[in-house]
């Protein structure tokens, strides 16, 4: 018996474009000053359950601090949530002296945490905007990467917003990224591949138009370290 291989999106065109971002992922803080949030003293109880699931016994003097260091270590980790990424892009620089090639600032070392498994992924980010008459300070990409890293995210997802925030922000000529990242969740746990690294990348303006630009673009962060 022959096997027969259905499309997965039958008498659907590919789209040239790429998706939109809703703005309010990238342009506010992503959690509001008036959202309902459980108390402290709640998050810590959360914390005691999940060590009596795993067989833990919560009154031992080895954990009893523990609940109080996690909910300290997620306000760390998740602080990304409580930032604008508008905030961070919002000083720009016009001394650029006619300047009109693009930016890149590569290896932005992250750290994130996967949304399915609340495992970390950890990497690099590699960013390159082409300008408009002004520039943003090149420290801004490294804290704009970290705002959405110190969420619960997805590598692509990640690659998306940084790049979305970028271009509606600083409204450049063309955005490129590329992220590089090992998962924690495919290495440590599940098929416990250690080294396999994933990719995402995202184009916008004269990178996705141009695809000499994307060489170009990738051949630099891939040039000699």
């Amino acid at each position: 018996m022959d096997a027969t291989i259905k499309p997965i999106r039958p008498n659907k065109q590919l789209e040239s474009r790429p998706a939109e971002l809703d703005p309010a992922e990238f342009l506010a803080a992503a959690v509001r000053a008036d959202q309902p949030r459980p108390a402290r003293a709640e998050a810590e109880a959360a914390v005691k359950t999940l060590l009596a699931y795993i067989g833990e016994n919560t009154e031992r003097e080895g954990l009893l601090d523990t609940p109080r260091r996690v909910v300290e270590a997620f306000d760390e980790l998740y602080q990304g949530y409580h930032q604008c990424p508008a905030e961070v892009l919002d000083r720009t620089f016009g001394e650029t002296a006619g300047y009109d090639d693009f930016v890149l600032v590569r290896d932005i070392e992250f750290t994130s945490q996967c949304e399915h498994h609340m495992m970390p992924f950890y990497g690099k980010a590699h960013i390159a905007y082409t300008p408009v008459e002004r520039v943003v300070g090149l420290s801004k990409l490294a804290r704009l990467t970290d705002i959405f890293a110190r969420r619960l995210q997805t590598q692509e997802h990640m690659t998306a917003q940084i790049a979305a925030a970028i271009d509606e922000i600083l409204k450049p000529r063309g955005v490129a990224i590329l992220i590089e990242a090992e998962h924690t969740c495919m290495s440590v746990r599940g098929v416990a591949k250690h080294g396999a690294s994933t990719f995402t990348s995202r184009f916008t303006g004269m990178f996705r138009d141009n695809p000499a630009e994307q060489a170009r673009f990738l051949s630099m962060v891939r040039g000699t370290r």
